[in-house]
């Protein structure tokens, strides 16, 4: 289902545990001259540096007017309290922060995060005013199986409970099939595509066709400027969660072009 024309893309670059601020800074600031003014009229554009770079970002971003979103990679569902390591949602609201990536596939299989969590932290980034980046996808094994779509679905309907479906429209969903994040793999375009719009239908059935057409729709999995263009241009894809190629600003610059190299 692609009734709506108007989705605006994001691009959005998560750095992982990847650069120190000083190196932070000169890779905004090299991204900053690698856009065009043009890009940014056709893209948004989102950078989700470690959270020791947020505040160095933040301030770059501000002084230069750089017209790129600040993001973050994670946060705690709780406003505040006694859990050591972790950051608060409203934390990130201070410093400026857009975009937050919920239920990243690392988070959850390396750190132990359940889709009940994942569904607190959703809920807690809109209530801070900010916007999720809620990730879902498949391991090989599951796809393999032929469980991909029961996977995804199961991971919607949970880590979307109890969201109010006027707000469901405004968030962003990043299909990233697990088997393709840092392998070099990438799911075939109409894998891709297939999967993207399963999303959108789920999300359909569960909170109806305006909040389906007006979600944002990610893919997610070894983006790269060779394959960037074939996949952002299909219907349901609506950008990309970007990994690898967000570290160098040039590769990063030129998925944010995308539309400049479909042929």
């Amino acid at each position: 289902m692609t009734e709506s024309t108007t989705r605006r893309p994001l691009v959005s670059g998560n750095w992982k545990m990847h650069m120190n601020h000083f190196e932070a800074l000169k890779l905004v600031q090299e991204l900053s001259y690698q856009v065009t003014r043009d890009d940014v009229d056709a893209v948004d554009i989102s950078v989700h540096p470690p959270f020791t770079d947020i505040r160095t970002v933040q301030t770059a971003l501000e002084s230069d007017r750089i017209p790129f979103f600040l993001g973050a990679q994670h946060c705690h569902f709780e406003t505040s309290g006694a859990f050591t390591g972790e950051v608060a949602p409203s934390m990130l609201a201070k410093l400026g922060v857009v975009y937050v990536i919920a239920g990243h596939s690392e988070r959850r299989e390396l750190f132990g995060e359940s889709d009940e969590m994942v569904n607190a932290k959703v809920k807690a980034i809109i209530a801070n005013g900010m916007t999720p980046i809620l990730c879902v996808g498949e391991t090989l094994e599951e796809r393999e199986a032929g469980d991909a779509e029961s996977k995804v679905s199961g991971q919607l309907k949970a880590c979307l409970a109890k969201v109010k479906s006027t707000e469901v429209g405004s968030i962003v969903i990043a299909y990233e099939p697990i088997w393709a994040i840092g392998t070099g793999k990438t799911a075939s375009v109409e894998d891709a595509q297939a999967m993207c719009a399963f999303v959108r239908q789920t999300v359909a059935e569960m909170f109806g066709a305006d909040a389906a057409n007006e979600v944002r729709i990610q893919y997610g999995g070894s983006v790269k400027p060779v394959n960037a263009a074939e996949l952002l241009t299909q219907p349901d894809i609506d950008g990309a969660l970007v990994g690898g190629a967000a570290l160098e600003a040039e590769s990063f610059a030129r998925i944010v072009q995308y539309r400049l190299h479909d042929a």
